[in-house]
């Protein structure tokens, strides 16, 4: 199995990389947040990686932290979750704050990610609401805040945007708190 891997970054895709690794070129799917903290090609790059073996096919699937790769596998244990709709799980939020919502069972939130429908949000938080462990640093939403993110959702942001802006403001009613998270998120 390949775990790790240390090269030199060949190409890039909205979805992989090539890295050179001694010679050989290794394509690896990575997620958007991954893609953003890779360097110029030309550098060096380190990846944990996951191989998935199906019977017609190998990918590489690669992470810049071991804690993004630790949620990749425990995505890919839930029923009907396979790793494509898993990188595009990690392609929408930080690792806590997915943790997070899954945690607090925050089926809007997860559903609003691209591939996952309301079912799929269910058995997630069904299936790993006790296994994933939340960093301090993530406080569970208010309802006000859930509120303010499930509406900031409905209008196009995403996920970590919406959790984001909803922590971010101060407001009493949902109208005010909207209002200011709207401009926080406008400028």
């Amino acid at each position: 199995m390949i775990a790790f891997l240390r090269g030199t970054l060949l190409q890039r895709s909205a979805d992989s990389v090539i890295l050179d690794v001694n010679g050989v070129g290794y394509r690896v799917r990575i997620p958007t947040t991954t893609l953003a903290s890779l360097g110029d090609l030309g550098t060096s790059a380190e990846l944990y990686t996951h191989l998935h073996v199906r019977e017609d096919d190998l990918s590489l699937f690669g992470f810049i932290t071991q804690d993004e790769h630790d949620l990749f596998e425990m995505l890919l244990s839930v029923s009907g979750i396979g790793p494509k709709v898993a990188l595009g799980i990690l392609s929408s939020a930080p690792p806590n704050e997915i943790r997070s919502a899954i945690a607090q069972g925050n089926l809007e939130i997860l559903g609003s990610i691209k591939g996952i429908g309301k079912k799929t949000a269910q058995r997630l938080v069904l299936e790993l609401k006790g296994k994933v462990q939340v960093g301090e640093e993530i406080a569970e939403l208010s309802p006000l805040d859930g509120e303010v993110a499930a509406t900031l959702i409905n209008l196009g942001y995403s996920a970590a945007e919406a959790q984001r802006a909803a922590r971010s403001v101060r407001g009493t009613t949902l109208e005010d708190k909207l209002r200011a998270a709207l401009q926080y998120l406008g400028g």
